[in-house]
């Protein structure tokens, strides 16, 4: 089974979100085995990105969430994971900064930059916003009806 690791830079405070964070954990339970770390924003993104660099597994494949990123479709994310897959990529590590965004360093690290829009959300929002997209695209690989 595929593992999903989210690593988001902050805590989430607004229980609306954590909510929905919770509902989509649940439903990619069927798909993908998820590990959600919430590191402590510092306030210093170096510092920042020199934790989650702690926490990522060499062999994993690391999308960066950054604004500069390429903009990807419900189906490309779908493709990326479902290539991952099938290249033995056993973990796939999403990672969101906090609100100044990520260090170059963590950026320099990813296989990949993804844009979720060319409009800024809220860092905290992007944690549903990204759960619901990689829920999405296990729905898509799978053929399901989710995705219309």
């Amino acid at each position: 089974m595929l593992r999903i690791q989210l690593i988001c830079i902050g805590r989430l405070k607004e229980s609306y979100y954590a909510q929905a964070c919770e509902e989509y954990a649940k439903r990619l339970g069927r798909y993908c085995a998820l590990e959600r770390l919430e590191l402590p924003e510092s306030g210093d993104v170096e510092r920042d990105g020199e934790a989650v660099l702690k926490k990522l597994s060499p062999d994993a494949f690391v999308a960066a969430l950054c604004v500069e990123g390429k903009l990807f479709s419900s189906e490309d994310l779908a493709a990326l994971i479902g290539e991952c897959a099938n290249r033995g990529k056993s973990r796939v590590c999403f990672v969101i900064g906090g609100s100044d965004g990520l260090s170059q360093a963590v950026k320099d690290r990813a296989d990949a930059r993804v844009s979720m829009s060319r409009m800024t959300f809220p860092h905290h929002l992007a944690r549903v916003m990204a759960l619901e997209q990689i829920y999405r695209a296990f729905t898509i690989l799978e053929g399901g009806k989710y995705h219309k």
